[in-house]
């Protein structure tokens, strides 16, 4: 499994890096449905940092639908069809809103458009 990493000198707290790390795998298809995720300890154990952080991120990651939690048996990946409807309108709203950003700051609807279609230019 890719190894995931946090960043001390992040203004974002831990759990959300470790969150943010663990939807960026399964979206990637790094981690594949139905992949068993650490364990809370190991994980913990690994990052040196407290498994309570490492719980708060599984939490908020179950309910988003990007994992599931099985008592006894551990954490493991889910398939995009169960990713929870409520994280897709969050996302559409930050979208929204940065659209609406980009479109004051003079970028044009063409040039979004291209983006969203993959002909964009990252670096503008």
């Amino acid at each position: 499994m890719a190894m995931i990493s946090i960043n001390l000198r992040d203004s974002r707290p831990i759990y959300e890096q470790v969150k943010d790390a663990f939807r960026r795998l399964i979206i990637s298809g790094a981690l594949t449905p139905e992949e068993k995720l650490p364990s809370v300890r190991e994980l913990a154990a690994q990052l040196v940092i407290n498994p309570n952080t490492i719980q708060r991120a599984y939490r908020e990651l179950e309910a988003e639908g990007y994992i599931s939690s099985i008592p006894g048996k551990g954490s493991f990946a889910c398939a995009k069809s169960s990713i929870d409807d409520s994280r897709v309108r969050e996302l559409l709203k930050v979208f929204d809103d940065s659209v609406t950003e980009l479109l004051f700051l003079g970028k044009s609807p063409g040039e979004l458009k291209s983006r969203i279609d993959g002909k964009g230019d990252a670096q503008k």
